[in-house]
């Protein structure tokens, strides 16, 4: 004779959460884009400052002021993303997740489009008439630790560097981690009614603080310095440059060639590198 557990019903829920996960991209909006991408490399030409001259005397030469041209080299990366789901695992299964499999995907392109663009603030750039020559990242350009994490000091530092060099005050960003948000929050300038028309602790948020347009970004994506001090990066717009040669697709088909079952592919060709020196700066936090 039977049991009353049995009789028990196991139900579940007939779609699928995705977990906790950065869903879209979050700095594709903070830099120059370009789709306008073929073949291997693409070269964007530059103008650099140049200074007009004295005239000291009546009817004197003409000057000639060489122009002085720059050129940036970007090249591709492609990257793919592929699940294949059975045809057999479906009958024991009470859902269809293959559209949430292209969902995880284009969360997943997503992602990778922020780490290339991380990757090109401070990785070498392609220089000179063929793009050979390797550029540094500017150590002027680098504000120091010293043993804090992010606060008004070291913003106001990367905002004059920024002044110095006539960079535009409009579209500058901030990227940072978490932790520096909060350490922000433990500004009294931030938080204070006194200094923003905002009160920042309502919501626990940082939209724009001395200029600077707040991005933040899970210590995940946003790499270490050295131990204990993570990068920051002050920058405008025009300072950094993402390529796109053929935006995230997903194809969802099946395949002759694993018995029909079900693959969801994810293909997309980007590339990415910091324009200027200049236009960017890297302020090191204690973390």
């Amino acid at each position: 004779m039977g049991i009353v557990t049995t009789a028990f019903v196991q139900q579940y829920k007939d779609n699928i959460t995705q977990l906790v996960q950065q869903k879209t991209t979050k700095l594709k909006d903070t830099v120059m884009i370009d789709y306008d991408f073929t073949g291997e490399y693409k070269f964007y030409d530059q103008l650099g400052a140049t200074e007009m001259v004295q005239k000291t005397s009546r009817n004197q030469d003409t000057p000639s002021i060489d122009p002085d041209h720059k050129r940036r080299r970007i090249s591709k990366t492609d990257w793919i993303h592929n699940t294949l789901f059975d045809t057999q695992d479906q009958l024991s299964m009470i859902i269809d997740p293959k559209s949430s499999y292209s969902m995880s995907a284009s969360m997943a392109a997503g992602r990778k489009i922020d780490d290339r663009i991380i990757t090109a603030f401070i990785a070498n750039a392609y220089t000179g008439k063929t793009g050979s020559t390797e550029t540094s990242f500017a150590a002027a350009n680098q504000i120091a630790h010293g043993g804090t994490g992010l606060n008004k000091a070291k913003l106001l530092s990367a905002k004059e560097l920024l002044d110095n060099a006539d960079v535009e005050e409009e579209d500058r960003f901030c990227v940072c981690t978490p932790a520096q948000i909060t350490d922000l929050l433990n500004t009294t300038e931030v938080t204070s009614a006194d200094y923003n028309t905002v009160r920042t602790l309502v919501d626990g948020t940082i939209d724009t603080w001395l200029g600077f347009k707040f991005k933040r970004i899970s210590s995940r994506r946003l790499p270490v310095i050295t131990a204990g001090y993570r990068g920051v990066y002050c920058y405008h717009k025009a300072a950094m440059q993402l390529a796109v040669q053929r935006d995230p697709v997903t194809r969802i088909d099946q395949r002759t060639d694993k018995n029909y079952c079900w693959q969801v592919y994810t293909e997309m060709t980007i590339g990415a590198t910091r324009l200027e020196e200049e236009r960017i700066v890297q302020v090191s936090c204690a973390e």
